[in-house]
């Protein structure tokens, strides 16, 4: 596949689905050798890999998965909370018998990958990670601390506001994704972020996620993970890259150097001027790091 040096709408990639508890999860397979794993967070799917995938899988497999109720993966009835999305990957990871995995995630596909590692640290050889749910950001003690996004978030998370918001508005894909990355984003691209989440009933994932944030120790659940695989972090010799932008959203470039000072084995790379959605505005830097990385690391074919 040709690499595109500026970012493509194109999806030029064949759907694969594996059925995890009587539901079908949607992912992309792409190339061989070692496996990278592209988690991704609120609101994407695999579509945000897009451009990105070309650059790993000269020396390796890249699999790009849809998180359940999300993408094209099925949208079953249940909670979505962060408990129903770690099993469903977990599940997803043991069927496709993925060994000596590669994570890559961002946001919430932070947040699992770093919580999957801690739990399977002898399945994997790699971390890497951008607009993470990490120290010292993270988790918040107040809403304040979400800086600019605090205003939406606090409506978002209002019980009445939230559901008006993201289920007749559709804010997250229709205002806070374009708001989060520099470039503006074409029409195409636009339509393909919006087509899993067309039904209004399939935008929960949405709105449980932004109500997942531990924001004063609240939910307790989410505030307990974070916690326990932020101090994992600071202890495991698990490889890790950090892609970070400038101001960034949530991983400004003083949380990168925080990381690169406490996180053993960790190597920063800054990408340029980025907010949240790095992937829209440096797929070929985001990808050429990660391929070179890996090839430093010894993990390609």
């Amino acid at each position: 596949m040709a690499l595109a040096a500026q970012p493509s709408a194109a999806f030029p990639y064949e759907s694969n689905y594996i059925e995890v508890f009587g539901s079908k999860m949607h992912y992309l397979d792409v190339g061989e050798g070692s496996p990278i794993l592209f988690i991704h967070g609120n609101p994407t799917w695999a579509y945000v890999w897009r451009n990105i995938i070309p650059f790993v899988t000269e020396e390796n497999r890249a699999i790009a998965v849809d998180l359940i109720g999300m993408g094209k993966s099925d949208k079953p009835d249940i909670n979505y909370t962060f408990a129903d999305h770690r099993r469903y990957l977990e599940a997803f990871i043991a069927k496709l018998d993925l060994k000596n995995i590669t994570l890559v995630g961002y946001d919430w596909g932070s947040t699992l990958s770093f919580y999957y590692a801690m739990r399977h640290e002898d399945n994997v050889q790699g971390l890497v990670f951008m607009e993470a749910m990490v120290p010292p950001r993270f988790p918040f003690a107040e809403i304040e601390e979400m800086g600019k996004a605090a205003e939406a978030f606090r409506k978002i998370r209002d019980p009445q506001q939230g559901a008006n918001l993201v289920y007749e508005e559709n804010i997250f894909l229709e205002k806070l994704l374009q708001s989060n990355t520099i470039r503006e984003l074409s029409e195409a691209e636009l339509n393909a972020y919006r087509e899993p989440f067309r039904n209004k009933k399939d935008r929960k994932p949405m709105l449980v996620w932004a109500n997942q944030i531990p924001i004063g120790g609240e939910p307790r659940e989410t505030d307990a993970i974070i916690r326990s695989y932020s101090e994992w972090l600071t202890k495991t010799k698990i490889p890790k890259l950090h892609l970070y932008g400038e101001p960034g959203a949530v991983n400004p470039p003083e949380v990168a150097e925080w990381t690169a000072a406490h996180l053993p084995n960790t190597e920063i790379y800054y990408l340029g001027k980025g907010l949240h959605c790095l992937q829209e505005d440096h797929p070929e830097k985001i990808g050429m790091a990660i391929a070179n990385w890996l090839r430093g690391l010894g993990t390609g074919d």
